[in-house]
């Protein structure tokens, strides 16, 4: 007596070794971009929080009143796009992930630990936003 059932896991053939190389080399280049990402977005955040200290600390009067854009809302943009570069960072590397995993069902492919990073420094920016933004 035979079992003629097919389970998901017999359905889908294990992967070559050179498959198996090949997603990990993926993985990490995804790992890399990211991570790239998150380097390029903590100098933007960094840059922007750092030209509102040294202005602040330079000067303590208004002398903004003539200029198109003051040291404060300089901050204010390159934290805002710092951030915005690693959400967008973060999302296509979730997509991207997420095409790799349905493409290649039958192997294990590992969570990112670069989304962690990104999320951390997200948090980072985030902080220092909301204290350029709230100090005067």
């Amino acid at each position: 007596m035979t079992d003629d059932t097919i389970t998901p896991e017999a359905a889908v053939p294990a992967p070559s070794d050179s498959t198996r190389l090949a997603v990990d080399r993926t993985r990490l280049a995804f790992e890399r971009t990211t991570m790239a990402w998150v380097r390029t977005a903590t100098s933007l955040i960094t840059f922007g929080f750092s030209v509102y200290k040294f202005f602040q600390i330079e000067t303590h009067r208004d002398d903004t009143a003539g200029r198109l854009i003051g040291p404060r809302e300089f901050a204010l943009a390159m934290i805002t796009i710092g951030i915005i570069s690693l959400v967008f960072a973060t999302l296509q590397q979730r997509h991207s992930m997420q095409i790799m995993r349905v493409h290649y069902q039958g192997m294990r492919v590992p969570r990112s630990l670069a989304v962690v990073i990104a999320a951390l420094m997200s948090a980072l920016g985030i902080l220092a936003l909301v204290t350029v933004f709230l100090r005067r």
